[in-house]
């Protein structure tokens, strides 16, 4: 029972403390160990993690880990550098082609250089220069284009570094369960074994039986096994966040902070209106659009011709003049593929416009689900604090009295101690769950939940 409530990912209640057990302990004992003639049976020590044992220092907030990652994760490197790659393409893009230069010797008599060049008017040596020149209209267009794909390659990045401040921030939370869960399994587990203690003491006055210090045992066992799991999942979860911050493996553990309860200030209406405006994959799909646009105008302008202009100069012996010769070209184009170009254009464009309408509604299900979720959780968070906390105190504080008074069996006791841990750790899951949909509704639409 224990076991299956404690291997659930939750966080922090601050309402919920083991002060009851605290009492009935101090009050069990001594009425129990006042009649005991042996020393309690020794229990196996409780481990203790080295980020657990760091915990007196200062922990390190989450908005100071965001703005580490921002600055150092290579994945949100990477994306900008190709976002400011992709800023140049423009003006290559709407760059004239090359120039082509040439030099002409032509001899007569031999193949030497220059040879006739004195004694023939045909030898001579030329010097040129040719220019292509698309239609006009055609280099704003490419460069239309490649400005399109550098604006959606922004909000590419825009999106990478969202993905990645919202998966720390999940791995913040799921880390900030396990370190402050081990506090109070540690806790529970030091109450426990006071319990167990002042068992064996009465079972020893002929007050018990044997089968409450075993049962008390089981669960000591069974909470050990639970803080050496919490302890694993706290290293693995150490290892993502260094990853993700850029930081060496073997740099300083991570002691993260408590994590409170945060209300969302948001309507749905709000939330969904957000997306529709500041969601950066919403934004690289209408930039694709707007690409997609720009190249059906260019297929289109492409069944326009484009022309090519040289200049030739060539100077000859001194007897005969110097030729000047000027060259006018059209590149005519093969209209067959044109068309077929045209056409594909025309259909990429309905594909991006199918894009943004279903990256629309993802991004716009997604809200609304993780507004649910929410909301959801707000209210069972209410539900925990409002009634099943202070409902299994009292529970509890009922058990113990009656149990002092041998009115109640030990393993009523035990279970109304497990029901105050449980729901402490329950309801630790449950602000998890809140803390991570408001998390993915920031990457979602880009707000700020204070």
């Amino acid at each position: 029972m224990l076991s299956t409530h404690l291997s659930r990912s939750f966080f922090g209640c601050p309402r919920i403390s083991l002060v009851s057990a605290a009492l009935f302990v101090g009050t069990l004992a001594l009425a129990g160990i006042a009649g005991a003639q042996e020393p309690p049976s020794s229990q196996r020590p409780i481990p203790k993690s080295q980020a657990m044992a760091e915990l007196n220092a200062a922990p390190t907030s989450l908005r100071e880990l965001t703005q580490e990652a921002e600055q150092k994760n290579p994945q949100i490197a990477a994306s900008f550098h190709a976002w400011q790659a992709s800023r140049n393409v423009p003006k290559q893009a709407s760059a004239l082609p090359e120039t082509q230069l040439s030099v002409q010797q032509f001899s007569v008599g031999s193949p030497r250089p220059f040879a006739g060049y004195s004694n023939s008017d045909f030898a001579y040596i030329g010097f040129g220069a040719s220019q292509d020149i698309p239609y006009p209209g055609k280099r704003q267009l490419r460069a239309s284009v490649a400005e399109h794909e550098a604006d959606s390659m922004e909000a590419q990045t825009d999106s990478v570094r969202r993905t990645v401040v919202g998966n720390l921030k999940m791995v913040y939370f799921r880390l900030a369960y396990i370190q402050q869960t081990l506090s109070v399994l540690q806790k529970s587990d030091a109450l426990l074994t006071q319990i167990q203690e002042a068992s064996e003491a009465r079972y020893r006055v002929g007050h018990g039986n044997q089968q409450d210090v075993l049962k008390a045992q089981l669960q000591h066992t069974k909470i050990l096994q639970e803080i050496a799991h919490h302890h694993q999942e706290e290293g693995l979860l150490e290892a993502q966040i260094k990853q993700v911050l850029g930081r060496p493996q073997e740099s300083a553990d991570i002691v993260v902070e408590t994590v409170t309860l945060r209300v969302l200030p948001y309507t749905a209406a709000e939330l969904l209106q957000r997306a529709r405006e500041q969601n950066p994959d919403v934004h690289s799909k209408q930039a694709s659009i707007r690409q997609q646009e720009t190249k059906v105008e260019l297929a289109r302008k492409n069944f326009r011709p484009d022309f090519n202009v040289q200049y030739t100069y060539e100077h000859t012996g001194s007897q005969a003049r110097d030729y000047y010769m000027a060259t006018f070209g059209i590149r005519l184009p093969n209209r067959g593929r044109q068309k077929a170009e045209l056409e594909e254009a025309q259909e990429n464009r309905q594909r991006a416009r199918q894009e943004l309408d279903s990256e629309s509604q993802r991004v716009l299900s997604e809200v609304q689900q993780q507004y649910v979720r929410a909301k959801i959780s707000e209210e069972r968070l209410k539900i925990y604090s409002d009634g099943l906390v202070p409902q299994s105190e009292a529970t509890f504080q009922s058990a113990l009295s009656a149990y002092q008074s041998n009115r109640q069996d030990f393993e009523s006791l035990l279970s109304g101690f497990l029901d105050v841990l449980n729901l402490d750790l329950e309801y630790r899951s449950e602000l998890v769950e809140h803390e991570s949909a408001l998390a993915e509704l920031e990457r979602l639409t880009g707000v700020d939940v204070p």
